[in-house]
């Protein structure tokens, strides 16, 4: 697969599969891309960054628009850029349908503003945002064709109500969203369930096994034993086991 990540200041992480870590929040966006199709994991904070994200990855995809879009979790850094990208089959965890409608559209639009997002990009990007067309209860997979398979499982509730990792099996690549975070400490906002969050870990360990390369949210990636010391600090952080 012929694509130049590096001019677009994109990480490859394999063939045909590679992350941007955008500017502010240090959010991750990755691409992954298969013979007969490609996913886009989150899309960013606004409608500005959106559109860049979408100009790189068609670009990345030789023209064509990407068909499939998953979103970790409904927190602002990682879907309101989500709206410039019609046409994309949105995937997300069971629930993320209420967390974008009207309400909590609002709670994002506010919680952006107040990480400094202006207010009019907030409130244009909110306006737009596209809801999911597939929610997941349980383990999904997404045929890319050749052989490249994504699986799609909901994690959460931990770091937010409905977290959603993907995992690359031929290329052993796991995003996670911010159930891992590298450069700095795992946040744990108002809608987390903390004393659930090891044992999200716990699963994203179980999806990756110990060779797989593991993509945080925030921050650089990391190996299994990363993930471990970072389960084992918030089971004692919130008292679990």
């Amino acid at each position: 697969m012929d694509v130049s990540w590096e001019e677009f200041g994109w990480e490859q992480l394999g063939d045909g599969i590679g992350r941007r870590r955008l500017p502010v929040w240090d959010a991750t966006v990755a691409l992954v891309i298969g013979p007969a199709g490609a996913l886009l994991f989150d899309t960013g904070s606004s409608l500005r960054e959106g559109a860049e994200i979408r100009t790189q990855v068609q670009a990345l995809l030789g023209g064509r628009r990407v068909p499939h879009i998953a979103l970790s979790h409904a927190h602002f850094d990682h879907v309101l850029g989500t709206g410039v990208f019609a046409g994309a089959r949105i995937h997300a965890a069971a629930g993320m349908d209420a967390a974008l409608s009207s309400s909590g559209l609002e709670e994002l639009r506010l919680d952006a503003v107040r990480h400094g997002v202006p207010e009019a990009e907030a409130s244009a990007a909110a306006d737009v945002v596209i809801r999911p067309h597939h929610l997941l209860t349980r383990e999904g997979r997404l045929d890319l064709g050749g052989g490249r398979e994504v699986v799609l499982s909901p994690a959460g509730p931990a770091h937010s109500p409905h977290d959603l990792v993907a995992w690359i099996p031929d290329a052993g690549v796991l995003l996670a969203g911010d159930l891992i975070e590298e450069s700095g400490e795992p946040q744990a906002g108002p809608d987390a369930t903390p004393r659930r969050w090891p044992q999200a870990l716990d699963r994203l360990l179980e999806l990756g096994g110990p060779d797989a390369r593991y993509v945080p949210g925030h921050g650089s990636v990391v190996d299994a034993k990363f993930v471990l010391a970072q389960r084992e600090s918030l089971a004692a952080r919130y008292g679990v086991s």
